[in-house]
């Protein structure tokens, strides 16, 4: 039997070496995790010690995030929207940046009355089904090029309820497409791929490279959709575009030489530029 407080000292130290920022907060989730019990039931039982399985499982855990691995993928799901999303090594985690995407969508659509509602790079399916839960009408597609992260934005579909008003589709971007939404939504890949490798190790070395590669400026994706926006959006259908630092001025203009009308930028809790919101000419 291993005393708690030494475990979580020898874990704090370990999470320390290895550039985690606030290890003794995270040694704790970690250790809540190993157990099955929340922090508060942590804190009544930090006098006590650890079973050779449960300080194995810790280790286990500990090892995991020393390398750097996210806890959301440790944990195996993350909260958006309120939500609760499996994540996997397949699938970008969900970012509260991208909340600001459902928020506009209610922003321009005050009445939640959408008929149809297309996400494109789906992943998790985060986007998608926060915008189905705030849109009680509206059926949606979510569109993604990897296979397993497809099975997952499925799986977290039929977790939320919501199997029967979502369809998940494996495709490259639109090309099986040939119906008009009412609502697009995307968090394309928009990092350069020059910059990915200085990203933090948990993204760089930990998220899936496709969910993150914008080409050599970021906007590849963006060059690949703009041009299929008019036949995708009904005449009165929006698209909102999430997009990194130091885009926005970029990406509205390559929008406006792809002939969209660019109705407004949103920003984000930082008060940087993060959505773009477009429609046809």
């Amino acid at each position: 039997m291993t005393p708690i407080t030494t475990s979580l000292a020898v874990a704090t130290a370990q999470l320390a070496a290895a550039g985690i920022d606030d290890p003794h907060r995270e040694a704790r989730i970690l250790l809540a995790h190993a157990l099955g019990i929340d922090r508060t039931a942590l804190v009544r039982r930090l006098d006590g010690t650890l079973t050779a399985a449960e300080a194995d499982r810790f280790r286990s855990l500990i090892s995991r995030r020393a390398a750097r691995e996210p806890a959301a993928t440790i944990f195996g799901h993350r909260e958006f929207w309120s939500l609760d999303f499996i994540v996997s090594k397949d699938t970008l985690i969900p970012r509260p940046d991208s909340e600001l995407l459902i928020e506009t969508a209610l922003t321009l659509h005050p009445d939640r009355k959408l008929g149809r509602i297309l996400d494109l790079g789906t992943g998790t399916g985060c986007l998608l089904l926060a915008a189905l839960t705030e849109f009680p009408t509206a059926w949606g597609l979510g569109i993604d090029l990897s296979p397993a992260a497809a099975r997952i934005a499925q799986m977290n579909a039929q977790n939320l309820g919501l199997s029967d008003r979502a369809a998940i589709l494996v495709a490259e971007w639109t090309e099986a497409l040939a119906g008009r939404f009412d609502l697009i939504v995307s968090n394309p890949p928009y990092i350069p791929l020059g910059d990915i490798a200085g990203l933090m190790p948990e993204v760089a070395a930990h998220e899936p490279h496709l969910a993150l590669d914008g080409g050599p400026d970021g906007l590849d994706p963006y060059r690949t959709l703009f041009p299929r926006l008019e036949r995708l959006l009904t005449p009165a259908g929006t698209a909102l575009f999430e997009f990194g630092i130091g885009q926005a001025d970029a990406l509205a203009s390559l929008a406006r030489e792809t002939g969209l009308r660019v109705l407004g930028q949103e920003r984000d809790l930082a008060g940087l530029p993060r959505v773009l919101i477009v429609c046809r000419p």
